[in-house]
């Protein structure tokens, strides 16, 4: 089964040459299917790009969805067209009194900020209440983890002495989880952060559960209310050459940046990257799906809570 997309996203074409089946609106109201609603708050800057890496990842689920995409009022993104904004996503404030059966909000540009000197803070916090009464699960990526996880259970995070950067293996708490069916010992994850949540914060707070950590890069994935919230310190959507875009462009800027770890064949950018996570990537989130959304929300979205 496709995702059903906006007509003329610009990701459709894109997929489409991939291999990668998706549909727009217009065929997809001939199905009689209740597709699973799944609403995306991008916060990344180039949006086109972050929207291409999630309907990647979710494509090869058997279920069909049907995505939308949120935007902050509060902030207006200076890095994608304007008309792509009004043609492809809506505020919070028109989306607030619908239910969703998946949330996945994604990593912003912000670390170097306080929580609440980020300037879309407040809108922010509204989001993170109307997600526990209007959504069945939600995806926290990167900052966005750092961020729930701040503000639902008071876990601070702390800055890095250099920023954490490449493919780091991962080590699974518990096989058994739903989140994991399929997976083998450990799997692969891109991280590109500047700061970190610790692993004795979190294990003070009986709600959180570490589900996924490694030795190098620390705590990638925990746990809350039974799988109805999901904190990812890490980017299991990036493409192939996300990381190496990351390099190239702060090596541009004279930014000090080392080249990403177990990233590079030979550790030579110019052999380009050993891909290692996209297999794990992929069925993460399928299980997401199936396991926490679709197993769990009801046929009737409206009596979510």
């Amino acid at each position: 089964m496709p995702l059903t997309l906006p007509d003329r996203l610009p990701a459709i074409d894109l997929l489409k040459k991939e291999n990668i089946f998706v549909m727009g609106t217009s065929r997809a109201t001939t199905q009689d299917i209740r597709p699973l609603r799944i609403v995306v708050l991008n916060l990344m800057p180039i949006k086109i790009t972050t929207e291409t890496d999630l309907i990647r990842v979710l494509s090869n689920t058997p279920l069909q969805l049907e995505l939308t995409f949120m935007k902050i009022k509060s902030h207006t993104s200076k890095n994608t067209p304007v008309e792509h904004m009004r043609a492809f996503y809506h505020d919070f404030e028109v989306l607030r009194n619908q239910k969703f059966d998946g949330l996945i909000i994604t990593g912003a540009p912000v670390e170097h900020l306080e929580f609440e000197d980020v300037n879309y803070w407040d809108e922010m916090q509204e989001i993170f209440n109307w997600a526990r009464t209007h959504v069945t699960s939600t995806l926290y990526i990167c900052w966005a983890a750092q961020a729930g996880l701040y503000y639902h259970y008071g876990v601070p995070k702390y800055p890095l002495p250099e920023k954490k950067f490449g493919i780091f293996p991962q080590m699974i708490a518990d096989p058994l989880l739903p989140i994991f069916r399929g997976f083998d010992d450990y799997f692969q994850m891109p991280h590109s952060r500047h700061t970190e949540i610790q692993k004795t914060d979190i294990e003070t707070i009986e709600e959180l559960h570490i589900i996924a950590e490694s030795e190098e890069s620390g705590v990638s994935i925990v746990m809350a209310r039974e799988g109805r919230e999901f904190f990812i310190t890490g980017h299991l959507e990036y493409s192939p050459l996300t990381l190496d875009s990351e390099y190239r462009r702060d090596l541009a800027k004279n930014l000090p940046i080392q080249k990403p770890q177990h990233y590079y064949r030979d550790d030579d950018p110019e052999q380009g990257p050993l891909v290692t996570w996209r297999a794990h990537a992929t069925l993460f989130f399928t299980n997401w799906l199936n396991y926490y959304v679709y197993q769990e929300t009801p046929y009737d979205i409206t009596s979510i809570h």
